[in-house]
């Protein structure tokens, strides 16, 4: 699956050379020509980085920076730009940029940046060990019969794919589960039908843990759910 890129960027002849020269290098690319525009398509769409400049009409890069990561805390972005003050790169790395890169530079040289991002995030996902059973509140999950039991019901097996969800939102009990760690476990792919499949199971599981008033699936918008037991 190719990893999704925003591209911020308002000169329309260096816009156009960078979306084609990162989709030749195998990247999907969505460019926007301003930082409205940019913020727009950032909250209707999934994206694995933001490439962002900052001398931008309507919304500047660094306004554009501290939305998006409002609205997601996993989700990498960095900086291209002319400007090249240090108080300028001071406050693109508070906001929380991964990198900087001051127009011009090596082509060879962004991808290697873009590379690295991708590697490191890949290398710290969390990896968690499948246990027998998973116990929160009243409820016991067999994950590998997939079972779920709870006193006010008969024993329930769930389909492959509630399971997997369920297992992973016992693994993160109590913090966020990323939507795109679940698309890639389970559904294998990021796209508007899998989150779409994936919306729906989630409905599922939440009327068959419904039964127990102290435990909830919550939403977090653009960044996933949370198994909650109260």
């Amino acid at each position: 699956m190719k990893k999704r890129i925003l591209l911020v960027e308002d000169e329309e002849n260096f816009g156009s050379l960078l979306k084609n020269y990162l989709e030749l290098s195998d990247y999907s690319v969505v460019w926007a020509k301003n930082g409205s525009e940019g913020y727009s398509i950032f909250m209707k769409e999934q994206f694995d980085l933001c490439i962002l400049d900052i001398m931008m009409p309507h919304m500047d890069g660094f306004t554009l920076a501290k939305k998006i990561r409002a609205q997601s805390q996993s989700v990498p972005f960095f900086f291209l730009s002319a400007k090249n003050a240090k108080e300028d790169l001071l406050e693109g790395y508070g906001i929380g940029a991964d990198d900087y890169l001051t127009k011009p530079f090596d082509t060879e040289i962004l991808l290697l940046k873009i590379a690295a991002i991708f590697n490191r995030i890949e290398n710290s996902e969390i990896q968690f060990e499948q246990q027998e059973t998973y116990e929160f509140g009243l409820f016991s999950f067999l994950p590998l019969d997939r079972m779920l039991k709870h006193p006010k019901m008969e024993d329930c097996k769930l389909s492959p794919k509630e399971a997997g969800l369920l297992e992973l939102l016992c693994q993160y009990q109590n913090s966020v589960m990323p939507r795109e760690i679940a698309l890639k476990k389970i559904w294998k792919e990021d796209n508007y039908f899998t989150k779409r499949s994936m919306d729906v199971y989630i409905t599922k599981l939440r009327k068959r843990l419904s039964v127990d008033s102290n435990i909830s699936i919550d939403t977090f918008h653009q960044r996933g759910f949370q198994l909650r037991v109260n």
